[in-house]
């Protein structure tokens, strides 16, 4: 890498109040958890975090409210290296906040309440539209409105820069013209919702990869967990195998596969190289606990990359 690839992320930036539990609750009951912490996270933030320190330029593009979460917000962003001239501090609005149960097998359960997130608007990335197209990729999930996000993706087409779209979290019903994107890499369940069947192994997997391009998505990813994850280039799928590890927390592994996908596509890496080193940042993610703070260095995931050939 011999300058820093220029990845742009537009997305959510809350407040997590992660809880440890020993299992996640069902409807109705009500059980002692272990710990509390609150931690910065929000999809964007995430992987505004996550490609910054994967080594890509990260600028980050999204709103807090007038809170007192909004200061730290910010600061843990520019601490990261995320450059946040363009977060925008909104009036009498609180800041996006996620609370977050994981249990002790690392699986977890989300509520978000978007707050300033959703304020995130079509005259925001107008504004903004100068550094848009200054960026080399751009790294979209969907925790802000939708119809934002369809415009940041006309505006990259317009200025041929390659979107890549965590679809994350689903909506019920997603604009076919969300799909017309350089890369999606949903994971099982969105994949699912996708497509209308259930994707759960290497083989479903792979046919929602072929039918995600035949919806108009250039190159696909689907990611399995401790399945690994099935790459379609635009004419044959392929099968990433996972990297062994004990998970902890699995908050983050999406995310950081994400961010660190990104860098790598923006500094001109092969799909298949990419989605490697993604999900080595994604496998070292998840053996730590938050968000965040769990994201792997470059040289972490070089150094798991190259422990396994």
């Amino acid at each position: 890498m011999s300058s820093p690839p220029k990845v742009v992320v537009v997305g959510s930036i809350n407040m997590d109040l992660v809880i440890r539990c020993d299992h996640l609750p069902v409807p109705g009951e009500t059980i002692t958890a272990q710990s509390s912490l609150e931690i910065p996270g929000g999809k964007g933030a995430n992987q505004s975090v996550a490609a910054a320190r994967a080594g890509g330029e990260v600028s980050m593009l999204g709103r807090v409210g007038d809170d007192s979460m909004a200061n730290r917000l910010l600061e843990n962003l520019q601490q990261q290296g995320v450059k946040t001239e363009t977060v925008l501090r909104t009036a009498q609005c609180p800041s996006g906040i996620a609370v977050v149960a994981v249990e002790a097998s690392g699986e977890n359960a989300i509520m978000v309440v978007p707050g300033a997130n959703g304020r995130v608007s079509v005259e925001d990335i107008d504004a903004a539209e100068a550094m848009l197209r200054n960026a080399t990729i751009l790294l979209l999930q969907l925790e802000i409105p939708i119809a934002t996000v369809l415009r940041l993706i006309a505006i990259a087409k317009e200025a041929g820069i390659p979107v890549i779209l965590d679809p994350a979290p689903m909506p019920r019903s997603l604009p076919i013209e969300a799909l017309r994107v350089d890369l999606i890499c949903p994971n099982e369940s969105e994949a699912s919702a996708i497509v209308g069947y259930d994707v759960t192994n290497v083989e479903s997997a792979e046919s929602a990869c072929n039918d995600l391009v035949g919806l108009g998505v250039r190159r696909a990813i689907v990611t399995l967990a401790d399945k690994g994850a099935v790459i379609h280039d635009g004419s044959r799928t392929q099968w990433i195998e996972p990297f062994e590890i004990e998970p902890v927390d699995t908050t983050a592994a999406g995310d950081a596969f994400a961010g660190a996908l990104a860098v790598e596509l923006a500094d001109g890496k092969p799909l298949l190289d990419s989605a490697r080193f993604a999900s080595a940042a994604g496998a070292i993610a998840a053996t730590r606990l938050g968000a965040q703070g769990a994201m792997p260095t470059r040289q972490e995931i070089e150094q798991l990359v190259r422990s396994t050939g």
